[in-house]
């Protein structure tokens, strides 16, 4: 089953971390990130740009309406996410509660995933490997 391990936390926080801090968290998390692309169950990864960035598109509305910023105010911001492979949800939580100890605060949502279409570009990564 392919679930989405969607990650949370105060973008401030995250923002307000030094290089030498950044880096080291990505560093334990590369770690964690290699032992799974190493057992196959690690889909793709990415971390996102801070919600100044976001640009929504607001669908009720006719026509739908482009606005800046993200969809919800809220405490916590998606901060990114990785598509996992795993048994179950309790493999899926094993690894939310591995990389939630090296990355203090804020939290991980688990979603099983009902339709996943890997892109062209992926596909060809993928070929590409060594």
């Amino acid at each position: 089953m392919l679930y989405a391990l969607l990650c949370y936390h105060e973008e401030d926080v995250v923002c307000g971390w030094s290089r030498e801090e950044d880096a080291a968290v990505m560093a334990k998390l590369a770690v964690v990130q290699d032992r799974l692309a190493r057992s196959g169950q690690l889909g793709p990864v990415a971390r996102l740009l801070p919600t100044t960035a976001a640009t929504t598109l607001r669908k009720d509305r006719d026509p739908p309406l482009v606005i800046d910023g993200p969809f919800a105010e809220t405490k916590e911001q998606l901060l990114g996410f990785y598509v996992l492979d795993c048994a179950d949800l309790e493999e899926a939580l094993g690894i939310a509660r591995e990389l939630g100890r090296i990355n203090p605060g804020g939290s991980y949502e688990i979603r099983p995933i009902g339709y996943y279409q890997p892109s062209q570009l992926a596909a060809e990564s993928a070929v590409a490997a060594p």
